[in-house]
């Protein structure tokens, strides 16, 4: 999404100079909620979200969503159930880990860890189950895991065909929605930009994967960078206030969440 940005293909209207700081989305999450790290533009967890609304605007560009995909929940075999389970998940923040707690009720030990870190401790018995997100979505059976639960089922189920809120991009408040409104649309140029050199975008990308061939990183981008993330349109805003409304009914989030769109 930001290759157009950071290879200097596409110009921030008014800023010199661009400073990507890349990290794993809980860094990130916790970064924003937890030490209350203010920046103009960031990638975060839609559950995140709901701890920065009173700061930042969601951007329409930049979300990850999914639709016939989505975090999948594997174990070394069959479980007989997830009582009293360990379950390793992405971080507190994740929307994965909000998306489970929704579709199970919950009644298992969380065990957080950095998402390419879950499948070894399934491996190894340091965990009953992980929630997986990212590449390790298309690898699991390679590594010897087996799903338990596939979390985009779930959804398509309560959702009423609405895509599945997962990742997005977030502008900060302190620039007003006119200047927030300008970012998003070199956000919306960058990924055209990389969509029209899509080998070299893929390559700089893949240098971020945990895991994965070129081809299987190829088909996971392809998973999450399309149409919607140019622009969620009506049933991306409509799928985001869903997934509020229904953390917030169980709450599992600590307030109502409106989001501001820009």
């Amino acid at each position: 999404m930001f290759y157009g940005i950071v290879k200097g293909a596409v110009r921030l209207p008014g800023y010199e100079r661009v400073e990507h700081l890349v990290e794993d989305i809980e860094t990130l999450n916790r970064r924003l909620v937890e030490e209350g790290c203010e920046v103009e533009v960031t990638a975060a967890s839609a559950h995140a979200y709901a701890y920065l609304a009173d700061r930042y605007y969601l951007m329409t560009a930049g979300a990850s969503m999914g639709e016939g995909y989505g975090p999948i929940l594997v174990a070394r075999g069959r479980l007989q159930g997830l009582r009293g389970a360990r379950v390793a998940v992405p971080g507190r923040y994740t929307t994965a880990r909000l998306l489970l707690r929704l579709a199970t009720g919950g009644g298992y030990r969380e065990v957080y860890a950095r998402f390419d870190r879950i499948p070894g401790m399934v491996l190894r018995g340091e965990a009953d189950a992980g929630l997986l997100i990212h590449e390790a979505q298309l690898t699991y059976s390679e590594m010897g895991l087996v799903k338990v639960l596939d979390l985009w089922e779930w959804w398509s189920s309560v959702a009423r065909g609405l895509p599945m809120p997962l990742g997005v991009d977030l502008a900060s408040r302190r620039l007003g929605r006119e200047e927030a409104a300008r970012l998003r649309g070199a956000l919306q140029e960058s990924i055209r930009y990389a969509w029209s050199h899509h080998r070299e975008a893929l390559e700089y990308a893949a240098g971020f994967a945990r895991s994965g061939s070129l081809e299987q990183i190829d088909r996971f981008v392809r998973m999450y960078v399309n149409e919607r993330t140019l622009d969620m349109g009506v049933e991306g805003r409509r799928a985001h206030r869903l997934l509020y409304e229904m953390a917030w009914d169980e709450r599992l989030i600590p307030e109502p969440v409106e989001p501001e769109f820009v």
